[in-house]
C-alpha cells in the first residue's frame, strides 16, 4: 500500500501503538489521544514530506497531512495490531485534561467520523434551492423528493447516527447508543409528539409518570447526553455481570433503562439547553453582527490552526435545529476565503516554480473549504499573507454580518456555501450581502499579498518553505 511506510513512520513517532489511546481523522488531520504526549517525537514526524505539520492542541496531538488524510488513517489502522485496539478510550489518560481540552476532543471525534458526508449533504440541499428558486425543479416533483431524501437523511436521523460515534467516544458498545438513538425518532415516537401538539392531545404516562414528546428528529446534545450515561451503566454492568450472560443481559438494561430515562429527565433537559445554547447565541449576534462578522472573520483561521473551531461545530448544527437557520456558518466563509485569496496572491507573485505549484493547489483545496494546505504551506511560513488572509476575513465578515445572512443548511463552508444561503422565499439581499463580503475578502487578501506578501529579496525552495514551517 502506499501509504504503509508513513503510517508505521507516524506509529513510531508518536510513542508506537501502547502509546495510542484513540485516532480518528477529520478533512486534514490525524487527530491522536496519546498516553503520554512526551514519548512523542515531533521532528521525526515533521521531517516527513507528507506531514505539512504537528499541533498539540484541544487535548489532541493532531497531525496534519492534508487531502490524503483518509487514505493514510486506513493505513494506520491497517498497521496497528489489533486494529480495534486503538479506538478504546482511557478515562485515566483523559483527566488530566483541562476541561476545555476535554470538550474539543469530544466534540471531534464525534463529527469527524461523518464530515465528509455531512458536507455534501448540505452541498446537495444548497443545489436543490437553486434548482427551486430558478423554477427548474419543482417541490412537488418526485425528483425533488428523492434527491431531497438524499440531502436530509443524515439530519434528520442524527440520534442514530451520533449514536453510534458518541458510543464509541464514550467506550461503550456503539450498537446500544445507536439503539437509543433509533428510539427517539421512531415512527410511533415521532407519531405521538405529533399528536401531542394538537388541540386537546392526550398525555401518555410511562409506569405512571407524564411523558413529554419532544421531536428529537436532528437533535444533537440529547443522544450525546443519553450516549455517556448509557456508556457508564454498560460498563458498571460489565464489570459485576458474569462473562456468560452479560452479552446480553447488559444490552437489555441499557435499553430499558436509558430509553425511558432519555424521555423522562434527559431529553427535555437537554432540549431546555439546546434552547437556551440557541438564545444565547442569537442574543450575542443581534448584539453586534458586524462586530460578530469582524471577529469570527478574524480569528477563524487561528482557531483552525489550533484546531479549536470543532467546538463551534455543536452551535451551528444546534441553531439549524432550533432556530431553522445559523448565521455562523456566513461568517466563517470569508474566513475561509480570504486565506484561500492570499494563496493566490503568493501564486501571482512568486516566480518560484515548486511554490507557485503548491500555492496553486492550495488555492483549489481553499476554495472548497480545505485551507490547512494554504495556511500551513503557503500562507504561514511567509507570515504576512496569513495576517493578510486574516485582515481580509475581518473585512469581509463585517459586511456578511451587516447583511445578517444565514444559512439553512449543514456543510462544509466553501465556494457552494452560497448555495445553502437561499431561503426558501428566493434569494434576497442577505444572500447577496455574502456573496459581497466572501469577494472582498478574496480581492482584499489577493491584492495584499501580491502588493506586500512575499519579500522582494526571498526565494524560498520548496525544501526550505518546508524548514521554514517546522519552526
Amino acid at each position: 500500500m502506499k501509504y504503509q511506510l508513513l503510517a508505521q513512520e507516524i506509529i513510531a513517532a508518536v510513542g508506537g501503538q501502547e502509546n495510542i489511546v484513540s485516532l480518528v481523522h477529520c478533512a486534514t488531520r490525524l487527530r491522536f489521544k496519546l498516553r503520554d504526549s512526551a514519548l512523542s517525537d515531533i521532528g521525526r514526524l515533521k521531517a516527513q514530506s507528507d506531514v505539512m505539520t504537528v499541533i498539540e492542541s484541544g487535548g489532541q496531538f493532531q497531525v496534519v497531512i492534508g487531502n490524503e488524510v483518509s487514505d493514510v488513517y486506513q493505513a494506520i489502522q491497517q498497521a496497528l495490531t489489533p486494529p480495534d485496539e486503538v479506538e478504546v478510550t482511557s478515562d485515566s489518560a483523559s483527566k488530566k485534561d483541562s476541561l476545555f481540552n476535554h470538550f474539543i476532543d469530544i466534540v471531534s471525534s464525534i463529527f469527524s467520523p461523518f464530515l465528509g458526508v455531512m458536507a455534501v449533504a448540505g452541498i446537495l440541499k444548497g443545489l436543490l434551492a437553486v434548482t427551486v428558486t430558478l423554477k427548474w425543479m419543482s417541490f412537488d416533483s418526485g425528483t425533488y423528493h428523492v434527491w431531497y431524501a438524499a440531502s436530509d437523511s443524515l439530519f434528520y436521523f442524527f440520534p442514530l447516527v451520533l449514536g453510534y460515534t458518541a458510543g464509541k467516544k464514550f467506550g461503550g458498545n456503539p450498537f446500544i447508543s445507536m439503539g437509543i438513538g433509533g428510539a427517539l425518532v421512531h415512527p410511533m415516537i415521532i407519531s405521538a409528539f405529533k399528536a401531542s401538539t394538537v388541540a386537546g392531545g392526550s398525555t401518555e404516562y410511562f409506569m405512571g409518570i407524564p411523558l413529554s414528546f419532544l421531536n428529537y428528529s436532528s437533535s444533537v446534545i440529547p443522544i450525546i447526553l443519553a450516549s455517556w450515561a448509557n456508556c457508564k451503566v454498560e460498563k458498571a454492568l460489565n464489570a459485576h455481570l458474569p462473562a456468560a450472560i452479560k452479552n446480553f443481559i447488559t444490552p437489555l438494561v441499557c435499553l430499558m433503562l436509558i430509553v425511558p430515562l432519555t424521555f423522562l429527565v434527559i431529553g427535555p433537559t437537554a432540549t431546555w439547553l439546546s434552547q437556551l445554547l440557541a438564545q444565547g447565541y442569537q442574543i450575542a449576534y443581534g448584539f453586534a453582527p458586524v462586530l460578530a462578522g469582524i471577529i469570527t472573520g478574524g480569528v477563524w483561521q487561528i482557531c483552525v490552526i489550533f484546531g479549536l473551531h470543532w467546538g463551534f461545530i455543536p452551535i451551528t448544527i444546534n441553531n439549524l435545529t432550533i432556530v431553522g437557520h445559523d448565521t455562523l456558518m456566513p461568517l466563517i466563509l470569508p474566513a475561509v476565503i480570504g486565506q484561500t485569496g492570499a494563496a493566490f496572491g503568493v501564486f501571482l507573485r512568486t516566480r518560484d516554480a515548486k511554490l507557485k505549484m503548491l500555492s496553486g493547489s492550495a488555492v483549489t483545496t481553499g476554495i472548497f473549504g480545505i485551507t490547512e494546505p494554504a495556511v500551513y504551506g503557503v500562507t504561514l511560513p511567509y507570515r504576512r499573507p496569513f495576517i493578510f488572509g486574516c485582515v481580509a476575513g475581518a473585512i469581509g465578515g463585517s459586511v456578511v454580518g451587516y447583511s445578517q445572512s444565514a444559512a439553512y443548511s449543514l456543510g462544509l463552508v466553501n465556494i457552494l456555501t452560497f448555495t445553502q444561503l437561499i431561503p426558501p422565499t428566493g434569494i434576497n439581499n442577505t444572500v447577496w450581502g455574502a456573496l459581497i463580503g466572501t469577494a472582498l475578502a478574496f480581492v482584499i487578501a489577493t491584492l495584499l499579498t501580491w502588493l506586500f506578501g512575499l519579500p522582494a529579496s526571498t526565494k524560498l525552495s520548496t525544501k526550505e518553505n518546508k524548514d521554514e514551517r517546522c519552526h
